[in-house]
């Protein structure tokens, strides 16, 4: 029998059957289906192996590397970081952050191993919420991570289209890019990514070990050419500049708002976890993955973050530059050379294309779980999956027109690109304050928590609470504009779009979500807190 929760429903004729099997789907070849452990699992959250387990470790790896590409998103959006910050503050904030996320991930390493589900977050607070609002925050989270992640498609394929109008522009002097023009290239980008996730799907595993040895090789590319041909500025200088172009009341605040340009850069590790149900082995290889992807990550973002601040050179100049990315200034400036600058900005852009690869599979596959509980307008069409293929191929389709809408409002703006990255973020930064904060709850009420095979210990409590400190402060600055007096243009209209977000989500639940939407933790059985291994 289930697991005995307690459930608001329970009293009032729910229209969920807890007791309804989900049997395992033998569509799968028998080396898709995972180890005895995945079966476990899988029965106790009682949930249906649909999708085929072809991920391991190398690949898991992979496209976490990829897909948050901490070196290249810092050099896409370093330009919040120098007119809030400095070089000083790029450094110290780039290293707190590092820090912080470290925290971050060991818990969201432990949950998990706890529960290996491509429902990732929304699962997790479902399960370990107070009783009384389960069902809502479970909701809500659900589509604070799916905003999340469809911002995340948007903000990266927007880099990568107006990147590549910045390689032209630097080339042709002549040159005036258009808004619609950078629109068109992030629909041509989105449509590529699409058509990868559809087609090579079933070497998508295979895929992302390629693409994290171009992501490792493309660093070394990049960084050695400035290492040897840029001018190298005084350390003393680089270590305690630090800017308040925006003009705010204090440093301190600047570097807070400036920081706006290093979060993306290490959130959204999560993405292994919504491709937990395609990992062999998923409660013991995800932990790793993820936090080895940490390591790795945030010591190649952190040389570049070196590299970058001793090679600028004048700072006012670069941001200003004609390209619109202060990078290919730096690149151009360091090699004086077009061929090299555009050689190097390519490896960027396909990296950011590699990460939209992944970006797509990680939001089409949490699209598709939050719909097979009925966490959707649509959900029985968004929940299916493409038999000969094993991939929610409706949920791909559901990214990309939203992104193409998306694309739409944007035209390219830089204002747009600020409120996309302010409303990606603080969906991400929410969700894990609330999944984080329910497992705190969880812990001190004294009920059980489930087995796990990667477990932080004693030492759990201490790291949950040392990640939510950092992250509300983060939460509030995700807000802030660039400048302490902005004009409706420069606005960070990113707390509009969340608070639309949350409303409207709230709105759906009460008019018709609370009927439909099956919290996973009415599926878990009770081997889900029992066995060991």
């Amino acid at each position: 029998m289930p697991f005995a929760y307690e459930s608001p429903d329970s009293k009032s004729g729910s229209v969920y059957d807890a007791e309804a099997p989900r049997k395992y789907h033998g569509h799968l070849e028998p080396k898709y289906a995972g180890t005895a452990a995945d079966h476990r699992e899988m029965a106790a959250m009682g949930r249906a192996q649909e999708l085929r387990r072809n991920f391991k470790f190398v690949s898991v790896l992979g496209f976490g590397c990829t897909l948050i590409g901490t070196w290249n998103f810092f050099l896409g959006l370093i330009q919040f970081g120098l007119t809030d910050g400095g070089t000083a503050g790029l450094i110290y904030s780039f290293i707190v952050c590092l820090l912080g996320f470290i925290c971050v991930y060991l818990s969201i390493a432990e949950m998990a191993s706890m529960s290996p589900t491509s429902g990732g977050q929304y699962h997790w607070v479902s399960e370990f919420a107070p009783a009384r609002y389960q069902k809502y925050l479970s909701y809500i989270s659900g589509y604070l991570v799916a905003a999340g992640w469809q911002g995340s498609i948007a903000s990266t394929a927007f880099l990568a289209g107006t990147i590549i109008q910045g390689m032209i522009t630097l080339n042709y002097d002549s040159y005036s890019p258009q808004p619609y023009q950078g629109t068109l290239l992030v629909i041509a980008v989105m449509v590529f990514c699409v058509f990868f996730n559809i087609f090579l799907a079933k070497r998508l595993a295979f895929v992302e070990c390629i693409l994290l040895v171009i992501y490792v090789v493309g660093f070394f590319v990049i960084i050695i050419p400035l290492w040897v041909l840029a001018p190298i500025e005084n350390a003393e200088r680089v270590f305690t500049q630090f800017n308040n172009a925006g003009g705010w009341s204090s440093t301190g605040v600047a570097v807070m708002v400036g920081m706006g340009g290093v979060v993306p850069s290490l959130a959204g590790f999560d993405c292994a976890v919504h491709m937990a149900e395609e990992i062999k082995d998923a409660s013991k290889t995800l932990p790793q993955a993820i936090l080895f992807g940490v390591i790795v990550n945030g010591l190649m973002g952190l040389v570049m973050v070196i590299t970058l601040t001793f090679t600028l050179g004048n700072v006012t100049s670069i941001l200003n530059t004609r390209t619109g990315f202060p990078f290919i200034q730096v690149f151009f400036n360091a090699t004086q050379s077009y061929a090299a600058t555009n050689t190097m900005t390519a490896i960027v852009v396909i990296v950011f294309v590699s990460a939209v690869i992944s970006e797509i599979a990680t939001s089409s596959r949490q699209l598709w779980s939050f719909a097979r509980d009925g966490g959707l307008p649509g959900s029985p069409w968004v929940a299916k999956i493409l038999r000969t293929a094993n991939i929610p191929l409706n949920a791909i389709i559901v990214s990309l027109v939203l992104v193409i809408l998306v694309s739409l409002i944007n035209l390219g703006s830089t204002t747009a690109l600020n409120a996309i990255n302010s409303v990606t973020i603080s969906s991400l930064l929410s969700s894990y304050i609330l999944t984080i904060g329910c497992l705190l709850y969880r812990r001190f009420s004294g009920k059980p928590l489930p087995s796990r095979r990667w477990s932080l210990g004693y030492a759990g409590p201490i790291v949950n609470i040392a990640s939510l400190i950092f992250l509300l402060p983060l939460f509030v600055f995700a807000f802030f504009p660039l400048t302490a007096n902005p004009t409706p243009t420069d606005m960070n209209w990113g707390i509009a779009m969340f608070g639309g977000l949350v409303l409207l989500a709230s709105i759906y639940y009460v008019s018709l979500g609370r009927k439909v939407y099956r919290p996973p933790v009415f599926l878990l059985k009770e081997e889900h807190y029992q066995y060991e291994m």
